[in-house]
């Protein structure tokens, strides 16, 4: 496994104090998508269905995806290359559905492009490139904004507001995992740079933040336990980044949180079907258990000494893939959002220095926050 870039003794902290509020645009954001497997299989629908987006164009190293879906979903405009996507039709929104390794880079062309932002998870690979990026969009007087959006369920919303007013006594802290046997479609989640972290791990690391607050410190341990895989796209592979990770965030005031995730675990219930604890946090009063994963929970289960009693059992109109279409009701109304980019980069850190743990046998400080709490 290659040794993550050393960020402890590197300045991570951040002002987002000054940032410049946007002019609403009182129009539907055009959107362009880089990207057109898996993921903008559920991405597309969702922004071909949004009132405040209007797709003008795809783009995919292979052509044949972007003009498939262009066609399935009256996209007027395809491109096999993202230096075509920004000579071609005009649009506002970049929305990168990429391989995780390439957001970095992409996103740096789109925001030098003078384009809006939204990445998929992780939105670089390190969080000095992340953070470089919010600084040259402010730059050019753009935002970026990146997966995932578990902040945004009615399920995260109850247990934080249920939290924040103190139902559940003196916190100690909770559990969260995420894991199934690993995707086998392609290679980048077991190159440098991919792994279960930024995959998996980065969903429990959003919520359990979001929840209980930055964290201060992370001590881990990862590994790999699959050594090779026999991928569709290439055959087999020798395994690069980690597929199994266990950290232990310290929120301060004694509160700490566990979260497991990796690409070995057996998951007879499905990735969306899982109706089982994913996540729970205690304290001396009583405790709050999320059913189904925060990417797609089914409700939120509140126990005290006495009984169990099931809460936000509505999933409202939340959907993992929903990012890119709040975004451009944002861009387009002004309407406040729930994620934020600080919560983003802090979320970046913890994952590098997850694996500044695992090689260093070290507790690692954490250096960047985000205005909390998010509800």
């Amino acid at each position: 496994m290659v040794a993550p870039s050393v960020i402890a003794n590197k300045e991570v902290s951040m002002d987002f104090t000054n940032e410049k509020p946007l002019t609403p645009f009182g129009r539907k954001i055009r959107v362009g998508v880089i990207g057109c497997g898996s993921v903008a299989r559920k991405y597309l629908p969702h922004l071909s269905a949004c009132p405040f987006a209007e797709i003008v164009s795809l783009c995919d190293i292979i052509p044949a995806k972007a003009q498939t879906n262009a066609e399935e979903f009256n996209v007027p405009n395809w491109y096999p290359h993202i230096d075509k996507m920004f000579a071609g039709v005009p649009f506002d929104l970049f929305v990168n559905l990429t391989n995780m390794q390439e957001h970095g880079r992409l996103n740096t062309i789109a925001i030098n492009a003078g384009k809006h932002v939204w990445s998929e998870k992780p939105m670089a690979n390190t969080y000095h490139e992340g953070a470089a990026l919010v600084k040259l969009a402010a730059q050019k007087g753009t935002k970026i904004w990146g997966a995932p959006v578990v902040a945004n369920s009615p399920q995260f919303a109850f247990m934080s507001q249920h939290i924040q007013a103190g139902k559940l006594g003196n916190i100690a802290g909770g559990h969260a995992s995420y894991g199934h046997t690993g995707p086998l479609w392609s290679s980048f989640f077991y190159d440098k740079n991919g792994g279960s972290l930024p995959d998996l791990g980065v969903y429990n690391i959003a919520t359990m933040t979001g929840l209980l607050g930055p964290a201060k410190s992370v001590i881990a341990m990862t590994s790999i336990v699959t050594p090779t895989r026999e991928i569709e796209d290439k055959g087999l592979i020798n395994v690069e980044a980690e597929d199994n990770a266990h950290l232990i965030l310290d929120h301060g005031n004694g509160v700490l949180t566990h979260i497991q995730c990796g690409f070995n675990y057996v998951s007879p219930h499905g990735y969306e079907g899982e109706e089982l604890t994913t996540l729970f946090i205690g304290g001396r009063d009583s405790r709050l258990d999320m059913i189904g994963y925060d990417w797609a929970p089914f409700r939120v289960d509140v126990t005290s000494e006495s009984a169990t009693k099931p809460f936000a059992t509505d999933r409202g109109t939340y959907k993992w893939e929903e990012g890119a279409s709040v975004i451009c009701e944002h861009l387009s109304t002004g309407k406040e959002l729930v994620i934020n980019v600080a919560h983003t980069l802090h979320v970046l850190e913890i994952i590098e220095a997850t694996r500044l743990s695992q090689v260093t046998g070290k507790r690692i400080p954490l250096k960047s926050t985000f205005k909390f709490p998010i509800i």
